[in-house]
């Protein structure tokens, strides 16, 4: 994403070597920008800021627990718990989403 590629130009760390192109840059899954001299212009984009959600879809639920499950025990395997609406698991992973 662009906006991963929005560092300090002294935060950059090479992803290339000299003479590299901007289209085989990229394909590398590197930056490109040759505005700043002096520093990396093929250069390893920010990671990926993730974020754990409980899915608001009801039926978006992938089960994680069994028939009976409490919040507490749910919630100690890590998992979502809403006990509502019926016929939908009430224990149910995360959804891992980009910021």
């Amino acid at each position: 994403a662009r906006c991963q590629c929005k560092l300090d130009p002294r935060e950059r760390k090479n992803c290339g070597f000299p003479g590299i192109s901007p289209l085989e840059c990229r394909k590398a899954g590197c930056c490109f920008n040759t505005s700043v001299p002096g520093v990396p212009w093929c250069f390893a984009p920010k990671a990926k800021k993730v974020e754990k959600v409980c899915p608001n879809d009801p039926h978006a639920r992938i089960n994680c627990g069994f028939p009976g499950i409490t919040a507490k025990q749910c919630e100690r395997k890590g998992c979502c718990f809403r006990a509502h609406p019926a016929d939908v698991p009430w224990c149910f992973y995360h959804r891992v989403v980009e910021e």
